[in-house]
């Protein structure tokens, strides 16, 4: 008899029962080298410069995960008994659907040009450590697992929600995970309560009982702070331009200029030939010794760029959200002028990052309320949910210390003149 105990910072012990199927498969999986893998990455990216806790592991979310969608399915098990028989695939996804992340996470995706969903669903499907013990559980365990992961199939829809939703387990885990270790208190959930609030419509669908409601609202309010205090930090957002743009500048620079190993190699200049074998060979610690080496002994601009981030000599943010389009690149054209007459070159200083959020999307997963008689979608239930769903444009400047009191007159001035305001 095989038994594990995992304690977790937030969720307390997490035992797995080896005599159990789904849980026997769930071990096994954890075993595995790329899996272990996940140790080395790093849940929020970079965000460590910004939140100094922020350096728990993509690793110790995926418990989080399979957790949580453990404790669901045993709720909805006693509506739908039935639903056991998917127990395999849906702890082996809870716990995998992260395994195809590059270094740094999210970040390093931006970096490398990647989607860990890909990767995932590769792993999955041609890795052996993976595949093999998904295929003895169970045949077409791996393809089910990869397709639900990687392009959000199944057959069963209550399963799928689960995984990929507006309110999956992986939202469930990452938004508690990372308040906890960022120090905010905006991710406190009231979790108890939503899974007790899961049900199964009359379609066999996910869906939430109405005395639910508030907690779930909550739920998506939390989410929508956590992405504009943590997630969409303005420092945030300099961290992750400055490793854009040291991965572009080594692409670009090229193999003559830029000291490489075979791995890091061909994650740069031949990423359409990475086999399985050089994507799980890069992880925070290869990425992060590269950034090093770079800032030693790489070419000027790749070398400053690298100090900039390791040395934590951040570039400043000021956010142009209420300026329009055409105003924005003045700004930056302006932030160029002002840094170039500082003595800086504005390629390696200066950028303009906009991206468009929203607290809740009805269109991808949205939720639905069942109280045994009707099902209505959770948005026209809930003004505060129907508020979430508008869209919302950020935009950032970024720039040197230098030229901010300059910057940031000349964005009011703008500002200024469109509400009428001196």
């Amino acid at each position: 008899m095989t038994r594990r105990t995992y304690h977790d910072p937030l969720h307390g012990a997490i035992r797995l029962d080896g005599d159990h199927p789904a849980e026997g498969l769930a071990i096994r999986l954890i075993d595995t080298a790329p899996f272990q893998r996940l140790r080395r990455i790093r849940q929020l990216g970079p965000a460590f410069l910004t939140f100094h806790g922020a350096e728990s592991s993509r690793f110790t979310h995926s418990l989080g995960v399979l957790h949580l969608a453990r404790l669901a399915l045993t709720n909805l098990q006693r509506l739908e008994p039935d639903l056991d028989q998917h127990a395999g695939v849906l702890l082996a996804a809870a716990l995998l659907h992260d395994v195809g992340h590059g270094p740094l996470s999210h970040s390093g995706e931006e970096m490398f040009g990647m989607h860990h969903e890909s990767w995932s669903g590769r792993l999955i499907r041609d890795h052996p450590a993976l595949r093999d013990p998904l295929e003895a559980f169970a045949p077409g365990s791996s393809g089910a697992v990869a397709d639900l992961l990687e392009h959000g199939r199944y057959p069963q829809p209550a399963i799928k929600a689960l995984v990929s939703s507006q309110l999956d387990c992986d939202r469930l885990d990452y938004l508690l995970r990372d308040s906890y270790s960022t120090g905010t208190s905006y991710g406190r959930l009231d979790l108890e309560r939503i899974l007790a609030a899961l049900t199964l419509s009359p379609d066999g669908g996910l869906a939430l009982h109405p005395k639910g409601l508030m907690a779930v609202e909550h739920y998506l309010l939390v989410r929508n702070l956590m992405y504009r205090s943590v997630y969409n930090h303005r420092l945030n957002v300099v961290c992750n331009w400055l490793l854009d743009l040291a991965v572009t500048l080594a692409r670009r620079l090229g193999p003559q200029a830029v000291k490489a190993d075979s791995v890091m190699a061909r994650w740069l200049w031949e990423p359409q030939c990475l086999d399985l074998d050089s994507f799980l060979a890069n992880d925070d610690v290869r990425t992060g010794y590269h950034l090093m080496r770079w800032r030693e002994e790489g070419p000027a601009a790749l070398a400053q760029v690298c100090r900039r981030l390791l040395d934590r000599e951040l570039l400043k943010a000021t956010d142009v959200s209420r300026l329009s389009g055409a105003e924005r690149l003045e700004m930056l054209a302006l932030a160029g002028h002002l840094s170039t007459a500082e003595g800086h070159d504005p390629e390696l200083c200066c950028g303009l990052q906009q991206r468009q959020t929203r607290g809740y999307d009805p269109y991808k997963g949205g939720l639905r309320l069942w109280n045994g008689s009707d099902l209505q979608a959770l948005e026209l239930l809930s003004p505060q949910v129907a508020s979430l769903s508008l869209p919302v444009e950020l935009a950032w400047l970024i720039h040197p210390p230098e030229v901010s009191g300059a910057l940031r007159r000349a964005v009011a001035e703008l500002i200024g003149a469109r509400t009428g305001v001196a």
